[in-house]
């Protein structure tokens, strides 16, 4: 769907024949002319005379074969050379006249992803491409979303001229015939093609039951996802939790049951869901009910300071008879700075906590197998959260450094943009933890309680996949199995 306007190239010399004729028609001239002449100098009269015209007149021919041969020349044509990449584009060189200088310029681009609806009749996708094509911006892929009420959503990803505003971009749509239109700024990241991210997503979910979130924030863009559980955590229905088998689709919320009990709201302001894109988070749902419970069995065997060995890995609903002793090992103080309300409800969170569908959680176990700590990694609509658990006897060894390091690994991986921590100020160990991971960090004191943020953006953390630990730990050996 790409249209471009270019300066018309330079014609190609195709008459080659044309002027090897010439050339050995004027050989043949040149050894006619000789042969007269020296018949003339052996014969005639006048022998000298001739022999000085036989020299001139040769000159002249080698002159006019010299003159001729750079008019003609067999050399290519210049071009530009200037390399492209997604956010550029090449423009030909300026040919060279009389007293300027060739040069290759490069025209900067932008990429966008633009929708915007149209009438569903003949025409209007080609008014669409035409008002674009003038604005000198190139169509890379598009999708087309039949809506129920009629008409179609055509959703866009567009190189467009750096210097050209997005507000003149969805001026020449409007123009076109185009309404709600909506645009964002895209990346190298939105040319892989739809079938194949929706595939890539899929697989993810498959292999990891707490990618379910993720993979629905990536396949519908900005939006906002909430898990809500089928029962409150004093034992009651949760209001809103019922969903219909087959979901709804409401404008900009749809809401789908949760394979795991409860429902899934997820909301997109100013832009509506189409039914195109209800079906493709309905079906990954679907795979996550026929699936079942699952989490990657990777784990790491680390060697702490004094020479004791504990193995991370990834926490699920079978390790809470686990976790509940670990809270009977826990001293009050330190179960009130994890949970920041009455000790006797700490249990009641550990269900929630250890479902994959509101994060994911990390444990440290001893080798005896004895639980000894817990990160969490939770999914709190458009931001996330990290919590840290450790029991009192292995706090202070660099177990929560550990953890914390790793948690942040994911949150980068799962493409958040920070990460804050819920505390108190007394809580030493956990802002030493904080201020260990050399990031950004903004404090903020809300009724007592202190909220650490910290801006991932900066942080040169290598993505991996979603089913594995981090790599290397932060100071302490390990071994992988």
């Amino acid at each position: 769907m790409t249209e471009r306007t270019t300066a018309p190239a330079q014609r190609p010399h195709r008459h080659h024949w044309r002027r090897d004729v010439v050339e050995l028609a004027a050989l043949f001239c040149a050894v006619a002319v000789a042969d007269g002449i020296a018949n003339l100098v052996v014969h005639g009269p006048r022998g000298p005379v001739m022999l000085v015209a036989s020299a001139v007149a040769l000159l002249v021919t080698a002159a006019f074969h010299t003159w001729w041969a750079r008019r003609h020349s067999h050399a290519p044509p210049p071009t530009s050379t200037a390399p492209t990449d997604p956010g550029a584009a090449p423009v030909p060189g300026a040919a060279a006249g009389p007293g300027t200088e060739a040069a290759d310029t490069v025209l900067t681009t932008t990429l966008w992803r633009m929708r915007t609806t149209v009438r569903d009749e003949p025409g209007s996708l080609a008014a669409l491409c035409t008002a674009l094509a003038r604005s000198g911006v190139d169509i890379l892929t598009l999708q087309t979303h039949p809506l129920p009420e009629g008409g179609t959503v055509d959703e866009f990803l567009l190189r467009a001229p750096q210097q050209l505003p997005s507000a003149d971009l969805t001026r020449a749509i409007a123009g076109a015939g185009g309404h709600s239109t909506w645009i964002e700024r895209a990346d190298a990241h939105d040319l892989v093609d739809t079938p194949t991210r929706v595939l890539g997503l899929a697989t993810r979910t498959a292999l990891d039951a707490a990618e379910l979130p993720l993979a629905l924030r990536q396949l519908l863009g900005r939006c906002t996802i909430h898990s809500i559980p089928a029962t409150t955590l004093s034992g009651r229905p949760n209001a809103g939790a019922d969903a219909p088998v087959e979901g709804v689709l409401e404008s900009t919320v749809m809401k789908l049951r949760d394979p795991s009990g409860g429902a899934i709201t997820i909301e997109r302001p100013y832009l509506p869901f189409t039914p195109t894109e209800f079906a493709r988070a309905r079906a990954l749902v679907e795979l996550d009910a026929r699936l079942g419970p699952r989490v990657p069995r990777s784990q790491d065997v680390l060697t702490l300071p004094e020479g004791n060995e504990i193995t991370v890995r990834r926490a699920d609903g079978s390790d809470l008879p686990a976790a509940r002793a670990m809270h009977d090992r826990c001293s009050e103080r330190t179960l009130s700075l994890r949970y920041h309300g009455p000790v006797a409800d700490a249990d009641r969170y550990l269900g929630h906590l250890l479902s994959p569908r509101f994060g994911r959680t990390l444990a440290a176990t001893t080798a005896s197998g004895k639980l000894v700590a817990l990160g969490h990694l939770l999914w709190d609509g458009d931001e996330t959260e990290v919590a840290l658990l450790i029991e009192d006897d292995w706090q202070r060894r660099g177990i929560g450094t550990e953890l914390l390091g790793r948690l942040l690994a994911m949150a980068v991986e799962a493409g958040c943009d920070s990460v804050y921590a819920v505390t108190q100020a007394s809580n030493t160990g956990m802002v030493a933890a904080m201020r260990g991971l050399g990031l950004p960090l903004d404090y903020q004191i809300e009724e007592g309680t202190l909220v650490i943020t910290a801006r991932l953006d900066a942080t040169p953390v290598i993505s991996r996949l979603p089913y594995e630990l981090p790599g290397e730990s932060r100071g302490l050996p390990r071994t992988q199995h």
